[in-house]
């Protein structure tokens, strides 16, 4: 199995060509906000039945965690070099760094290494003595293929747009959704939800169940919040899909049917009364690719109403997410409407409810 320092090494142009699936947006920063936001804070976790990690052995080493129940494969430094969550398809890899930027949208920026990919089963323990797993992890750990981070960028507003084969254009600047034409129908809001990863695509589109919905021309290049995680986890990365809330086995239509599945591991679960619940009192133990549920609405009753992918730490040390919002039409980690960061005072700090590890 190729180390993961080898890994670390991969050419730059790698690298160049994820960071140009990054894209620009425009707004006025808010300060007040940002300013709001705590120093960031360190994660403290125990082994369950391990010792200490021989740092002069040179050697990498499977070991168990909780809080959630998760395996990490440490370093010959006892670095965490991939985490793997019980229940969950959703891994993180450590690969070489990357920078995702938005700088006429907001002046931070988010560098990582951490690489998000989907596993072809979920996790469970002793899942890397396994032949599908040994199969995969030879090929997700030294693979030049987009993640879901470069995935989702592929959106965001002046990305450019790619087409496959067949001419279909698959990724590009996407639009949260089309314009209201009667704002007092849809609660004054200037762009309508409902728009879900196929009509972006423009095509019509067969779920699971054999459900086939066939896409609005005024939707196209449109994605809601919800129908962004489709096409990023979905569409492309392959997840299952259901074809609406509570039909089938795949991933759900809406935020709200997203966080209330039996999908994956719920790590920061829902707490408090109906219909706004609790904000989570800690949001250490989330890891970069998780989902984040948020309950901003008070016109939605008991449903948690938003969605985003959270992306780790921006270059100011807070937990940074990207979402599609209607503030900025689409895609973003920008600042307008609300900073895109989970800790502090903010407007989405104050709104998270809930996070799940697909």
């Amino acid at each position: 199995m190729p180390t993961m320092k080898k890994r670390t090494s991969v050419h730059a142009l790698t690298v160049l060509a994820l960071l140009a699936s990054s894209a620009y947006l425009t707004v006025e920063l808010r300060s007040e906000e940002r300013d709001s936001a705590p120093g960031v804070q360190t994660v403290k976790d125990r082994p369950v039945g391990a010792g200490d990690i021989d740092k002069d052995s040179g050697a990498q080493r499977w070991e168990r965690l909780n809080n959630p129940a998760r395996t990490v494969l440490r370093g010959d430094q006892g670095q965490i070099l991939a985490t793997f969550t019980d229940k969950a398809r959703t891994a993180t890899l450590r690969g070489p760094s990357r920078t995702f930027a938005e700088p006429a949208n907001t002046a931070v920026r988010v560098v990582t290494e951490d690489w998000v990919r989907l596993m072809p089963q979920a996790w469970r323990q002793g899942a890397e003595k396994e032949a599908w797993f040994k199969t995969w992890f030879k090929e997700a750990s030294t693979t030049k293929e987009d993640d879901l981070f470069a995935t989702a960028f592929q959106y965001a507003a002046g990305a450019p747009v790619k087409k496959d084969a067949k001419g279909l254009a698959y990724a590009g600047d996407a639009n949260f959704g089309p314009v209201n034409p009667d704002l007092t129908k849809n609660r004054g809001t200037p762009l309508l939800e409902q728009s879900d990863f196929f009509h972006y695509l423009g095509i019509p589109y067969t779920f699971r169940d054999g459900t086939t919905k066939q896409p609005e021309p005024t939707r196209a290049k449109a994605i809601d919040c919800s129908g962004f995680v489709r096409m990023v986890f979905g569409y492309r990365a392959r997840y299952p899909l259901a074809s609406d809330d509570n039909k089938g086995d795949g991933l759900p239509r809406t935020a709200n049917g997203m966080a209330r599945s039996h999908l994956g591991a719920d790590i920061l679960p829902l707490s408090g009364p109906a219909p706004w619940y609790e904000r989570p009192k800690n949001i250490d133990v989330l890891q970069p690719g998780d989902l984040l549920f948020f309950k901003m609405d008070h016109h939605t009753g008991a449903r948690l109403d938003h969605v985003a992918l959270y992306l780790g730490p921006d270059t100011e040390g807070h937990k940074t997410f990207i979402s599609s919002r209607k503030e900025v039409n689409g895609p973003t980690i920008g600042d307008k409407g609300g900073v895109s960061r989970i800790d502090g005072s903010g407007f989405y700090a104050q709104l998270l409810r809930s996070a799940k590890r697909l």
